[in-house]
């Protein structure tokens, strides 16, 4: 796990959600939400569904803004973040450009900064050796099996470097063989990047796999429940740390946090 910084990648502190305040269609999304995450770790978000874990994940991003509170990315106001393009975002549908070639739908964010045809070439080239499509650069997105798809939007959302990779259930469509070659690759890219990455998921056994952190939600108004520390010793994980009595004791872990949140939730009804 990647040791603590003086300065948090990122910093929550009272964030608060409500959507249609004073209405009688009044949501309170997320409550009063404390939590740093350190650079170049990897964190889950987890809960039931509708505690606000992709709300949350758009507070971070700067695309919707929090009722209460203060989101800090790298030491700056999360808005002054998306204008310095410290991150990049991949979602669970990839969300490819059909008639532009793959090539072309990574280097899109580049073209957008300005970068010279001669620049965005050589820096697709580079991504598509990362995610390990470098053969594909010509072919059309609908050519792509879904996973192949999805690497590619890994691709265009690190193209331009950014140090944060918000993730919004991105391998949820996705058969579950190809999902868990996918937490594997994402793994890989992780470890070559140093990315911090924040991941949404609803899946217990993924957040035990790929975190460092898992951040447990409890049911709508989102608050963090429980935060569960995942460390598999020393060396690279791998298809033999589902194997392992470690994995299985932290997907317990996790499972139990969630109950606990429903039985909690259950009660205060």
């Amino acid at each position: 796990m990647p040791e603590s910084s003086t300065q948090p990648a990122i910093q929550l502190k009272g964030i608060s959600k409500i959507f249609n305040a004073g209405t009688d269609k009044e949501v309170r999304a997320l409550e009063a939400i404390d939590l740093d995450i350190q650079p170049g770790q990897f964190i889950s978000l987890i809960g039931p569904s509708g505690c606000g874990k992709s709300t949350l994940l758009r507070v971070i991003g700067d695309l919707i803004e929090s009722t209460a509170g203060e989101t800090k990315v790298f030491g700056k106001p999360a808005h002054q973040a998306r204008l310095d393009r410290d991150y990049g975002m991949a979602f669970q549908k990839a969300g490819l450009f059909g008639w532009r070639t793959v090539a072309a739908n990574i280097e899109l964010p580049l073209e957008l900064m300005g970068w010279d045809k001669t620049a965005r070439k050589a820096k697709s080239a580079e991504m598509l050796d990362l995610v390990k499509l470098s053969d594909f650069g010509k072919h059309r997105p609908w050519q792509l099996s879904g996973g192949m798809q999805q690497r590619v939007a890994i691709a265009r959302a690190l193209s331009f470097s950014p140090q944060l990779l918000l993730m919004d259930e991105p391998f949820g469509a996705l058969d579950e063989m190809t999902r868990e070659h996918m937490q594997l690759e994402l793994l890989r890219i992780h470890r070559e990047t140093g990315t911090t990455v924040v991941f949404v998921t609803h899946s217990i056994p993924e957040a035990a796999f790929l975190s460092d952190r898992v951040v447990v939600l409890s049911p709508r108004p989102g608050r963090v429940h429980s935060v569960i520390e995942v460390d598999y010793g020393p060396g690279d994980r791998s298809d033999e740390t589902r194997q392992m009595p470690e994995f299985f004791k932290k997907t317990t872990e996790v499972r139990e946090a969630l109950r606990a949140v429903e039985v909690a939730a259950g009660e205060t009804l």
